[in-house]
């Protein structure tokens, strides 16, 4: 991480352009005026002083009372702690309001067959280790390429076999047995290479989701929670699974 990469990072976390830039001067000079933080970076003279007494008010900056007014960093762990309970405030009312948004035009009578659907390699892991997370009686789990099966979504598999729930992991892959020697595997031969899924995962026998990859190897993904869909899917993989256990 180079300095704009630092300044950028510090916007995101609720610094304006000019109060990054400024917080980071202070950083390499200790203690210096606005002259002294004009000096060592774009910042208008003029806007120094609002940058600097703004950054007074969150806690990151000490001034003495001096001529000329010197300012000076507070120390980087009361930084990060000033800046995180901050972002935590943040993040609680932005959250606190969206729980009580939530749903708020839905019609709570309604049923409906979803069926969602989504997009990238990342995000189909993360949904996987959300569903997986959120079982309480039994997952299968069905994938062919090693990488697929990202750490994340193994610590999850084990934490909820700990729990007690039933887990299976069905792939044809050694590596993939290698990965999760502590825990059930089966194998099933995935047929041609064209015509694989990415992944597979059966949850308590009501959620399904199931990958598969499209033009520059982009994975996408659909599934779908309590509803008929989910439940035949569900059905269709005991079936081949117990077909796979006779052969």
């Amino acid at each position: 991480m180079d300095e704009d990469d630092a300044i950028s990072a510090l916007s995101d976390l609720g610094l304006s352009n000019y109060e990054a830039k400024v917080f980071v001067a202070l950083q390499k000079l200790g203690t210096g005026t606005a002259r002294d933080i004009h000096s060592v970076t774009d910042v208008p003279r003029s806007q120094v002083y609002g940058a600097a007494e703004t950054l007074q008010e969150r806690g990151l900056v000490e001034l003495q009372q001096s001529k000329p007014i010197q300012y000076r960093p507070v120390s980087l762990d009361a930084a990060k702690s000033h800046l995180r309970d901050r972002f935590e405030r943040t993040q609680e009312r932005a959250f606190d309001y969206l729980e009580t948004a939530q749903n708020e035009f839905v019609d709570g009578e309604e049923e409906r067959e979803d069926v969602w659907s989504v997009d990238g390699r990342d995000a189909v892991s993360s949904r996987l280790e959300q569903l997986v997370e959120e079982a309480e009686s039994r997952i299968v789990f069905a994938v062919h390429d090693a990488s697929l099966f990202t750490r994340g979504i193994a610590d999850a598999l084990r934490e909820r076999a700990d729990a007690g729930v039933s887990i299976l992991v069905v792939t044809d892959n050694p590596a993939v047995h290698n990965r999760v020697e502590d825990l059930p595997v089966i194998d099933m031969p995935g047929g041609p290479e064209e015509h694989r899924a990415g992944r597979v995962a059966v949850v308590d026998d009501d959620t399904m989701l199931i990958s598969v990859f499209g033009e520059n190897e982009n994975e996408s993904a659909i599934w779908s929670s309590q509803t008929g869909f989910a439940a035949i899917l569900s059905q269709f993989i005991d079936a081949r699974l117990e077909d796979a256990a006779r052969d």
